[in-house]
């Protein structure tokens, strides 16, 4: 199959410009291989205390150099509905493992917060940050050298792009992404947004908003928005890293189950003990790096992925860039339209044909790279199936040859629109993002009035108070990641909705994010330079004249340039924000942090 040349185009300058340490990181993880895959390199006492805690039968295995051992690596909680389910995951696993003849140890967890829980408060401050705790956590529980391969047990948001980064470090290891699934579908997410709005205009108590919430998140999985959680399942699977068909099976299904004892034997088979030998630093290279990001335009994705998928090539050597995701988005159709992006939920795009069916469009289509390497063998197309249990037994259908609801999941001779869902927008204002498919068309184009606001408790304040009475474009500044670790700012999305139901022209200008449940309104989000370094978005006042233009992909200051980039920065103290909450203990991330548009990321 062969590539569409605008997206052949992008992959070889990704490649070209990551040369240098693409072979760097190649070469580092060969080194690795030839020294440190197996347990002989261990002293006896360094091997004594790696199996202190196994049985006698297990101690004797371990105790050669020939037996498997499976590392797990689980965000395991039950607070969380997205991880509850992992519980039982690692018996699942070392049950499987023992059935060939391998061992599996849980090498370690990595913390693992709900922004949904956290969003509007503190704790949210400290959820970007997370993500490279996460990664440094997952090399902790793999620096033992007890491992011949691993799974890695993530779903949310932080968490799957953490884990990445962290198996990317030890790239000799193969790698399974092992999913845990959504939960069934509950009251539907429009209506969830509706009451949110209703009480934001004070039409609805406290008691009909935790009702409507608790009814909408009412059980173990994923929440079934596409949010950044689903977005990260789909790229597993479009990048190789998940068995087909796996993203979105439900939790504490017989088929779940399987997929997961599938996956365990699956990452034993890749091991440099075999013939199969598939390390997780040859899987991810920019062609499966590239088809992520054409899966998250052609599904309306995470736009948080604007900074993980950075972050992610990064620590496989590869150097990428928003310029490489906008010139992706401005040729890859939207196939799906899943909450914000439409109606449905998750659960609605697995039974319409789900990822098998969207992977089939693509590649047919010459959307997708075909050669990759990938957990489940050579090439994509292994991936264009449906997971099944049929008499007890896991099978891989090919995919259903027509959308079982074309209006939630279309083909790519009849998609919903001609590009993906994100755009970059640049301007004498700087650079950011935006994500269009949930916005219509006659509110992608807004120039209005600025108003600036040091927080979004200061625009909530401001809309309680009935000061928000036209056109608007809200500027929310010292929300990025040096300022207070970027938090999503989704408190402020049912305000700005209300503003845009009552006919005003309405958008938001951030140097926070909004993730992967931006809605209607437009947002330019992930503002680079952010407002703490000095960025043209601290210059902004009150009622200036500001232009966002999601069709042409610009965001301006209109009126006089020399006069605007004359002014002195607005500036903020920010200490009462770094305080509480743990906030304090990542104050040396908040130093480190790097911009935006190269992944927010603190390991340079």
């Amino acid at each position: 199959m062969s590539v569409r040349k605008a997206i052949q185009d992008v992959t070889d300058r990704i490649a070209a410009r990551s040369r240098e340490t693409r072979r760097d990181y190649l070469d580092r993880l060969e080194r690795a291989r030839e020294s440190g895959v197996y347990r002989a390199s261990l002293s006896c006492g360094n091997l004594a205390h790696g199996f202190a805690a196994c049985s006698p039968s297990e101690k004797a295995a371990l105790a050669g150099t020939r037996t498997l051992n499976l590392g797990i690596v689980t965000s395991y909680n039950d607070m969380l509905s997205a991880h509850q389910p992992y519980a039982t995951y690692p018996d699942i696993i070392k049950e499987a493992a023992r059935e060939i003849g391998a061992t599996a140890q849980v090498a370690g967890g990595v913390p693992a917060m709900c922004d949904g829980v956290t969003q509007g408060q503190p704790g949210m401050d400290l959820s970007l940050f997370s993500r490279d705790v996460i990664a440094m956590s997952t090399a902790i529980a793999l620096s033992h050298n007890m491992f011949d391969a691993a799974v890695y047990l993530g779903i949310c948001d932080k968490i799957v792009p953490g884990l990445l980064i962290g198996a990317l470090t030890f790239g000799h290891l193969p790698a399974v992404f092992i999913p845990a699934g959504p939960m069934p579908s509950g009251l539907p997410n429009d209506e969830k947004s509706r009451v949110r709005q209703l009480y934001m205009e004070g039409k609805v108590g406290r008691a009909e908003l935790l009702e409507a919430e608790a009814k909408s998140y009412h059980s173990p999985g994923t929440c079934t928005f596409y949010g950044t959680a689903n977005s990260n399942q789909m790229l597993m699977e479009i990048m190789g890293l998940h068995l087909p068909g796996s993203s979105f099976v439900n939790p504490g299904t017989p088929l779940r189950d399987a997929l997961t004892r599938e996956g365990t034997r699956r990452a034993l088979s890749l091991t440099a003990q075999g013939n199969a030998y598939t390390p997780v630093g040859h899987v991810v290279d920019e062609k499966a790096i590239v088809n992520g990001l054409v899966g998250l335009h052609a599904t309306g994705g995470s736009t948080n992925h604007t900074m993980h998928l950075i972050a992610i090539a990064a620590a496989a050597g590869m150097q990428v860039t928003w310029d490489d995701m906008s010139d992706l988005s401005d040729v890859t159709p939207l196939l799906a339209r899943v909450y914000p992006n439409g109606v449905a939920d998750v659960n609605h795009f697995h039974a319409a044909g789900g990822m098998g069916f969207l992977i089939r469009e693509l590649l047919d289509d010459g959307y997708l790279h075909e050669d990759v390497k990938t957990v489940w063998g050579a090439g994509l197309s292994g991936y264009t199936v449906e997971a099944k249990l049929i008499e007890d037994k896991l099978s891989f259908e090919p995919a259903a040859s027509e959308s079982a609801a074309p209006k939630v999941l279309a083909s790519a001779r009849d998609p919903f629109q001609k590009s993906g869902g994100l755009k970059l927008l640049t301007g004498n204002l700087g650079r950011s993002v935006i994500k269009v498919s949930a916005v219509k068309p006659e509110h992608r184009v807004v120039e209005a009035p600025a108003r600036v606001f040091h927080s979004q408790d200061g625009l909530q304040a401001a809309f309680k108070a009935g000061e928000l009475t036209g056109d608007i474009i809200a500027v929310v500044r010292f929300s990025g990641p040096r300022a207070i670790g970027m938090p999503e700012l989704h408190k402020l999305t049912p305000a700005l909705g209300v503003l845009q139901d009552r006919g005003f022209k309405v958008a938001l200008l951030t140097d926070g994010r909004m993730s992967g449940a931006s809605g209607k309104v437009p947002a330019a989000i992930h503002m680079t330079p952010e407002a703490v370094d000095g960025g043209a978005i601290a210059k902004i006042r009150d009622g200036d004249i500001i232009r966002l233009d999601a069709e042409a992909g610009t965001l301006d200051f209109v009126g006089d340039e020399r006069e605007f980039f004359a002014r002195t920065p607005a500036t903020e103290d920010l200490r009462r924000e770094h305080y509480g909450m743990g906030r304090e203990l990542f104050a040396g991330m908040r130093a480190l942090v790097g911009v935006a548009d190269r992944g927010a990321s603190v390991f340079g």
